[in-house]
Formats: structure tokens, sequence, C-alpha cells
């Protein structure tokens, strides 16, 4: 018995010198992971706080937390945590306090706490929800963002009828994204804020009474509303425009709004496009923001312009970059911009010297495979700081300390590591392959952990959305190259013509060319890397979503038996029945050429339309939809599953009827992922 236990403790002891054996990334464990954003420096440069989010699958829901941690990447405190939602922190001038957003009284306000995460106290206590928020450099005056109800509803015209659920609709843009217009718009106001609260019945609605929203819908943030120094103007970003308008052009501008006067400018007016993310100059005499040139392109290549209150003159600042710029901010001492670009399939950071010639200008800071997807800016006193949030293919988002003399990247937060260190990953490799027109396609091949070039593999094509959204070094938490490598293929995912980060020609030619060029890239991306001898080249599967989804629904009429499978998630089928349902048309007028009904018609709605070549297809689809979904809506799946069925072709339909164009709530995205994956073991192993 003695010898026995001695066994026993020997193999105890084993059991935590060696360590546990890697696994393979499952969906269940991408939900363990903490989601890590909004990183904000104090004003010495020494500590960040910033966002976590994690969920619980089991409860079906998540919750935000707030951290600090040194810049160095030392003393990691947690400052709050429960089953309330913290977040969107930010330092007060002094740097003795954090606000933040809380929705412990009932609404989401302004609340505030010590720098050590003690004395938390509400500073706003406004009648709804409070969605964005920033002070003034002193933080004598807060700006925040709330809806505020300026249309009659139903019951309010028929007061007799309080049941009635009919919508009485006279114009376009009747939902947006995944939401019924319901007569409120989004509005910015101010309000003196003194000794920890918002000042009473004091706060202004600089929109009053205008139906426009600031931020812009869907997804606009705070980054569209900056304070001028001398706290008198606020300048937001909006699109003044209403009903078929609205849902016909991208015209967005910059306004500014004096304080004392109650006067309102717009310092755009006249620029066409999106005007977006205003940011004023530290000593107030100038503001930039990101302006796209063409009206009705929404993936236009984003600009630096710079507009000078002194000369009352504009310029762009990035002529000749010929990539699109996607954050912006005026260092401390105001010689410099700083900003984010997509550049070879990865996101950078760039500066900006706004005093120097053109050709020495701009220079590229950072030269990591990965992407920098925000950066929060200071001065300590001797240096400019900067602290980025960075992800790759392979890494889920950290934050990064960056030299920027250097370039270098340091990793301060470390939020996975445990859960990262269980998993086996997969290589990913970078390939430059030949297109029909003889251009390069950067394309990502990612390969199965402990892969063993002897064997033979499935593989997959990818085909990205978009259709202008570069195929880069993110981490999704659905659509994963790790996770898909680590359920034994391989992934094929190519930069195609349409993306961004590769110049502004490769970008526009998806525009009126849906069909053509960019398919054969997907096609050219694939063959290359099915040569390989560990590839099955009968064993080929092709999925994507949105455009990407459209992409599977083009590849199943012209692939000519390459594939055996295929998964379309949101995409489009019916170039005709899509423009008459979708939200904002500017989009298809644009990419298609106009309406199906225009004489003449464009030839897009012909050539490049997948419902149009239902008559080829014979390889099983999974198809997968969701209800909310009002950019691409449920009937273009809905459609090609009746096609596949009628033609007896082995198909699935999953359709989620609580989930817009994502899939965003974590027992519907593990459902998602076993579906996803037991319809490629059924069709490819």
């Amino acid at each position: 018995m003695k010898v026995l236990k001695l066994i026993i403790v020997a193999l105890l002891l084993l059991e935590c010198i060696i360590p546990a054996k890697a696994q393979n990334m499952t969906p269940e464990t991408l939900w363990k992971m903490g989601r890590v954003s909004d990183p904000q420096l104090s004003p010495d440069g020494k500590v960040v706080v910033y966002n976590v989010r994690y969920y619980n699958l089991q409860a079906n829901k998540g919750h935000t937390d707030i951290y600090r941690i040194n810049v160095d990447g030392s003393n990691k405190v947690l400052l709050a945590c429960d089953s309330t939602n913290y977040s969107s922190p930010k330092w007060s001038a002094d740097g003795n306090k954090i606000f933040f957003l809380c929705n412990k009284s009932g609404s989401n306000q302004i609340w505030q706490m010590d720098a050590d995460g003690s004395n938390k106290a509400q500073v706003s206590n406004v009648t709804t929800d409070i969605s964005n928020y920033g002070f003034s450099l002193l933080n004598h005056i807060i700006w925040f963002t709330q809806d505020v109800k300026l249309d009659k509803s139903t019951q309010d015209i028929y007061p007799d009828l309080p049941k009635a659920t009919g919508r009485i609709i006279d114009n376009l843009m009747y939902r947006h994204w995944d939401e019924w217009a319901d007569g409120t718009y989004s509005h910015v106001f101010v309000a003196p804020y003194h000794d920890g609260k918002m000042v009473p019945g004091s706060m202004m609605d600089i929109m009053r009474d205008e139906k426009f929203d600031s931020p812009l819908k869907p997804m606009g943030d705070e980054g569209q509303i900056a304070w001028a120094h001398d706290e008198k103007r606020i300048a937001y970003t909006c699109k003044k425009l209403s009903g078929k308008d609205y849902a016909t052009s991208t015209n967005s501008d910059i306004y500014m709004f004096n304080v004392i006067t109650g006067a309102t400018v717009n310092l755009s007016e006249g620029m066409m496009g999106y005007d977006v993310n205003p940011c004023f100059s530290p000593d107030g005499h100038k503001i930039i923001w990101l302006s796209m040139k063409t009206a009705g392109y929404e993936a236009d290549c984003n600009r630096i312009f710079v507009y000078d209150f002194d000369t009352k003159t504009k310029k762009e600042l990035t002529e000749g970059f010929k990539y699109s710029v996607e954050k912006a901010e005026w260092s401390p001492d105001g010689k410099m911009i700083y900003f984010l670009a997509g550049i070879n399939a990865t996101e950078q950071v760039f500066s900006l010297n706004p005093d120097a010639n053109a050709k020495d200008a701009i220079k590229q800071i950072t030269n990591d495979v990965a992407d920098h997807t925000d950066f929060t800016l200071v001065n300590n006193g001797h240096e400019n700081v900067m602290v980025t949030s960075m992800m790759n293919i392979s890494m889920p988002t950290e934050l990064f300390n960056i030299n920027l003399t250097t370039g270098a990247s340091k990793q301060i937060t470390f939020t996975n590591k445990e859960i990262l260190s269980t998993f086996k990953m997969g290589k990913v490799e970078k390939r430059m392959v030949k297109a029909t027109d003889g251009k390069d396609i950067l394309t990502w091949v990612i390969y199965p952990p402990d892969f063993d070039a002897t064997k033979k593999y499935p593989a997959l094509l990818y085909c990205q959305g978009g259709p202008q959204s570069t195929v880069s070094q993110f981490f999704s938490y659905r659509w994963n190259f790790q996770l898909m490598a680590a359920n034994g293929y391989i992934i094929v995912a190519p930069n195609r013509r349409g993306l961004p980060s590769f110049g502004e020609e490769w970008n526009a030619e998806i525009s009126g060319d849906w069909g053509g060029q960019a398919m054969n890239d997907l096609l050219s991306a694939i063959d290359n890397v099915s040569k390989e001898p560990f590839v099955n080249k009968d064993k080929l599967g092709a999925v994507g979503a949105s455009f990407g989804g459209y992409s599977v629904y083009w590849l199943m009429g012209h692939h000519n038996k390459r594939f055996k499978t295929f998964i379309a998630h949101d995409g489009v089928f019916d170039l005709e029945s899509m423009y008459g349902t979708t939200e904002e048309l500017w989009f298809p007028d644009y990419d298609l050429g106009g309406s199906y009904y225009k004489t003449p018609m464009p030839e897009s709605y012909a050539k490049f339309n997948p419902i149009n070549f239902v008559k080829y297809w014979d390889t099983p689809i999974l198809i997968i939809h969701n209800e909310k979904d009002f950019r691409v809506p449920v009937s273009q799946g809905m459609e090609a599953f009746t096609a596949a069925q009628l033609k007896n072709i082995p198909s699935r339909f999953l359709c989620f009827p609580d989930e817009n164009h994502w899939v965003l709530k974590p027992q519907n995205s593990v459902l998602w992922q076993r579906i996803f994956f037991d319809w490629l073991d059924r069709s490819l192993k």
C-alpha cells in the first residue's frame, strides 16, 4: 500500500511537470476568450485603461470589464467587474479619475471612479441611454449622444388603436441594418460638468429638431465627434439628408457648433462623399477629418483633409498616398498626424508631417504581419507615447506599446495567453499567386496543426465579403481561419480584385464587374494551391459571407466541377430582388450601375446575376441567412435554397431569426460552427 501511494504521488508530480497536451481550437473555446478593446492612455503616458469583454456560453450573454496596466506591461489591475457592463473608459485631464459608461442604475449613464477603481459614482442622470460621450480638454463640459423622438408613431396618430402593430411608411430608409425606423434620432448634447456631476437642467441639444443622426448609423462611434480645446466649438459628423436622398447618397459632412453663439457651420460643404471623424489641432487653429471623394462610392479611398480656421481654406494632406486611411489624430504638440491604413493585407501605423513636402510627408512606422486596429496617443513631457490594439490570424486583439522611432511593437497585455497556450496553431503562409491578367494576388494559406506534407488534405477557398473588405491579418470569432485549419482543412484566402490595401486601382476593379476578374482571381488562387501534392483536388470546398456568399452562388454556376461543396452565408443571390429590398441603395447604384429598371438596364443584372445560372447548379450547398439582416435580406437565402431543393441538389438551410448580417449571440455562433463543420465533414471527408 505504501508503495502504491508513492507511485500515485510520483504520477501526480509528473503530471504537474509535463505540460498538458495541446488541443485543437474549438468553437466553444473561442467563446472563453476575452475580447480586448478601447485603449486609453493616462495624461502622463504611464498607464493605459482598456475594456475586456467576456461571454458566458451557458447564459448566452456577455459583460464588459475595465482594466488598467502600465505601458511597460506591469501591474495589471481589474478596476470594474460584475454583471454590470462597464465600457468606454476615459481619463480626466489631471489623471486622477476615470470616466466610463455603466448601466448599473438601469440605463447607460456616465460614471466616474478614482484611478485605482475606488469611489465609483454616477455623473449623469438623463432619461434615456447614453451611447457615446466625451469631455472638453479641461473637463468643464461633457458631450454625449442619446436618442430623441421626433416622429409620431402609429399610436401617436391613432391613440384609439393602442394595440395596432402596423407601420406607416412614407419614405425610404424605413429600416436600416437590423432596426426598423422608430421615430428617434441620435443627437449630440452638451452640458456643464462640475464637482463630479453633470449640472442638471443645463444640457443643450445642438441638433435640436433635426431629423438626422450623429454619429452615423448603423456603426458610427465617438470618433465622429470632437471638442476644440477652447471648449467653445464642437465638431460632429452628420448626413443631413432625408428619405430617398439618405438611401441613395453617401454625402455626410463635418459640422461645427459654437456653444456660445449657437451657430452651426458646414466645414466640408461641397465635398460629396463620406466626410467623417473630425479632430481639432491642439492649438485649435486647424481641424482634420477623413474624406471620400466620390458620391455614392462607400469604399472609396479615405483621404485626410485639413481646414485652416485662420485662412478659411481646406486641402488634402494625403495627396499621392494610394492607401485608405482608417483613423487619424494630431500629436499632442500639433507637429505630426498619426494614422492607420491598410497596406498589403495588413493594417499599419503611419505618421504625416503636415508641413513637409508631399514626397516626404508620410512615413510608415510599423511593419508587423498583423492588423493595428486602434491607437491611443499622449505626450509624457519628453516624447509621444502610443499604445495600439493589434491582432493577427493566430492571435486575438491585445495591446502593444509602439516605439514611434523604430516602429517596434512590444506586447503589454496577454489576456488570452493561458487559453492560447492550450491550442495547436497552424502555419500561416503568404503566397503570391498569378492572376489570369498576370498580376499578383496576395493569398494567405493556413495549414492544419501538425501538418504532414506526405498526406493529402481537403482545402477550402475562402471568399471575402465587402465586396471591398481586406483579407487582412484579422482574428475572427466566426470566420476563424485557425479554427477551420484545426478541423483538418487547408484554407486558401486570396485578396482578390476589389479588396483594399493594394492601391485605388485594385480596389476599384470590383465595381461593375462582380462576376468578372474577381471571380477569376478566386479560381486562380485555389487552382494554384490545389496543385500541391498535399492537397486532395477531389475534396475542395468554397465558403463565404455577404459578397463572399454572392461569390459562392456565382461559382456554383461557373466552377467547372472544381468544388465538391459550397457554403453561403447572407449572400446576394438575385441582384434584382436585392436592389428592391436592401436599404443603402447607393451601394448597388454605384457597384451595379443603377437599378434593374434603368434604361438601358446595367449589364450586371444579366451578366453577373447568380440566379441566371442556376441551371448549371449540381453541387451540394449549405445556405445560412439571418432574418434581421436588412442589408442582404433573408429572402435572398430563401430563394437560393428553394432553387437548390427544386433541382434535387443536396442542400440545407440554417436560419437565425434574431441575428443581423452577423452572428453575435454565443450559442447561435456555436450552432453556426457545428452546422458549418458538420456539412463540410460530410461533404469533404
